[in-house]
């Protein structure tokens, strides 16, 4: 038992690997003991955080006024496509919004673990002291680019059982925080609170007005393709 304990804690990168591991499975535990379980997985209580756009899916054939309107136009050669921000498509890589979001939380941490553990019976991390915790970069990597093999199975899981999340106008007039700065079309990611769980969108200003990361801003409508969400910098004292 003690060498077991040892394994677990011992380096300090399978400390922090344990931990937050344990700290998943309390989170379960507690959600099933609630009730909330029960139904976790029901396609009417999920959020669908929509896959995010190539930029073949993007429609070109509408610009976003100053004003906020639309109006179509004959795409040229010069036109470029708005590219989804790079978290946007790390995020669609390891397929978040075709699994519900805590689910692949769980699992990252899961394959991280035992990877860290693994990588400590074999190689003698504990020399290295503190500077044991650089071992969790290259296992989060790793890890990073499993998920998009592991979670492909679940993906086809969740399509069978009719996993299409919260339906969309839910999502209108919900405030968030961006975590990204967006204007004109280019395509950013915003944070929403969901249920007590961060939910992250793909967002366009309304009107094209610059929104920078870390802005308060609120849901006014989607597009058609339902691929992003159109957002305005919420109305504050700060900012009338």
């Amino acid at each position: 038992m003690t060498e077991l304990i040892n394994i677990l804690f011992n380096p300090l990168s399978n400390g922090i690997m344990t931990v937050l591991t344990g700290l998943s499975v309390l989170y379960w535990l507690f959600m099933f003991l609630m009730g909330d379980g029960l139904h976790l997985f029901d396609a009417d209580t999920d959020v669908d955080l929509h896959p995010t756009p190539d930029v073949s899916d993007v429609d070109g054939s509408h610009d976003i006024d100053a004003d906020g309107s639309d109006h179509p136009h004959h795409h040229t050669d010069s036109d470029t496509h708005s590219e989804p921000g790079f978290f946007a498509k790390a995020m669609d890589y390891i397929n978040v919004g075709k699994v519900p979001i805590m689910l692949i939380v769980t699992m990252f941490k899961f394959v991280g673990w035992a990877i860290t553990i693994v990588s400590s019976l074999f190689i003698n991390i504990a020399s290295w002291g503190i500077k044991s915790v650089l071992i969790l970069i290259p296992v989060f990597i790793v890890t990073f680019f499993l998920m998009h093999f592991l979670t492909k199975p679940l993906v086809r899981m969740f399509k069978n059982i009719g996993y299409n999340g919260e339906e969309s106008h839910d999502f209108l007039g919900r405030m968030g925080k961006m975590r990204a700065s967006i204007d004109g079309k280019k395509i950013g990611s915003a944070e929403f609170i969901v249920q007590q769980d961060p939910i992250r969108l793909n967002v366009v200003s309304h009107n094209g007005e610059k929104i920078s990361y870390g802005d308060d801003v609120i849901i006014v409508d989607e597009s058609k393709d339902k691929k992003y969400y159109y957002v305005t910098k919420e109305i504050t004292i700060d900012n009338i």
